[in-house]
């Protein structure tokens, strides 16, 4: 039976074993509209299913640079391929894309989660440049510190009972794939993009309770250890707000919401809500050529922070 994840650890550590793909990224010409930032957080991107955006992910990843990435686990979903092999291109252009910002001087740092749980082995080596560690502490450029976890240690159903997250993991696959026949229903009819199990989650108090305690929770702990905030993914929840002094922020997912957190050049954090906004740049950038100017070196803002402060466009 073929060993699945030696060929992923081979695809990250084996330079000749990469060397098909990398050509093929490296023949890609240099992003001619590239927004440059200080950080980016990704988390839940979920290679390895078909739900996974890979597209969407490697345009945005093509759009923004950056001199630190996080990767704030469930990069890979482990689960899903140990029950059936799902691996595209647009997946292995993904790995590659990432291995080539570490190449490029990005400091490129790996926070592996429940579904890429098998990466803890790893913990405290290097493959092909990323560094993988169980957490870490950044500091913006502003001073402030921030806990990056993925956040599955404060899952009362992972950590307790687990047979019951892989069920659970089977139905929210169910409603993913159900998701999947009714967005293209919509595009056929010119409906924007809706997430079935988004509305589900926001709808079952259950649900919301879960979401909020786990907020509530994964704050209370960076407060204890004297930090200022928190960066995490984990519930698919997208977020950044002030909880008693600490600024909780989830950068979401690429599943359903397509979300990233960056911290600007002045220490500001962002939620970016990619297909909004490349909607936006789309457009500014017809404005900017029409009146033949460069594009702003700065996006639209759409949910920012400094300082604890929460600022909406």
């Amino acid at each position: 039976m073929r060993d699945h994840y030696g060929y992923l650890q081979n695809q990250l550590n084996e330079p000749s074993a990469t060397s098909a793909f990398n050509c093929e990224l490296e023949d890609y010409p240099e992003e001619s509209y590239e927004l440059k930032v200080r950080t980016i957080f990704i988390s839940d991107l979920h290679l390895g299913t078909p739900g996974c955006q890979a597209s969407a992910l490697l345009d945005f990843l093509k759009t923004y640079s950056s001199e630190q990435l996080y990767l704030v686990g469930d990069i890979i979903d482990g689960w899903q391929l140990r029950r059936r092999w799902y691996w595209p291109q647009t997946h292995n252009d993904v790995v590659q894309k990432l291995l080539r910002k570490a190449r490029k001087g990005c400091k490129v740092v790996y926070v592996p989660g429940n579904h890429d749980e098998f990466a803890r082995q790893f913990l405290g080596h290097s493959f092909g440049g990323i560094e993988i560690v169980e957490e870490a502490v950044h500091e913006t450029i502003d001073g402030r510190k921030f806990w990056v976890i993925h956040g599955d240690y404060f899952d009362g159903v992972i950590q307790y009972a687990k047979w019951f997250a892989y069920v659970g993991d089977n139905l929210y696959e169910f409603t993913l794939k159900l998701n999947r026949y009714l967005t293209s229903l919509r595009t056929r009819f010119g409906l924007p993009y809706w997430s079935l199990s988004q509305y589900l989650k926001y709808k079952v108090k259950t649900a919301v309770n879960y979401v909020l305690s786990f907020e509530q929770a994964v704050a209370a702990e960076a407060s204890r250890r004297g930090l200022n905030g928190v960066v995490c993914g984990h519930i698919h929840h997208a977020e950044i707000r002030d909880i008693n002094g600490i600024t909780y922020c989830n950068d979401g997912d690429w599943v359903e919401s397509l979300t990233a957190l960056v911290e600007h050049l002045d220490g500001s954090i962002e939620l970016i809500h990619w297909p909004q906004h490349a909607r936006q740049l789309a457009n500014t950038m017809e404005v900017t050529l029409e009146e033949g100017c460069l594009p702003a070196s700065k996006p639209i803002m759409t949910n920012k922070i400094k300082d604890n402060e929460k600022v909406s466009a």
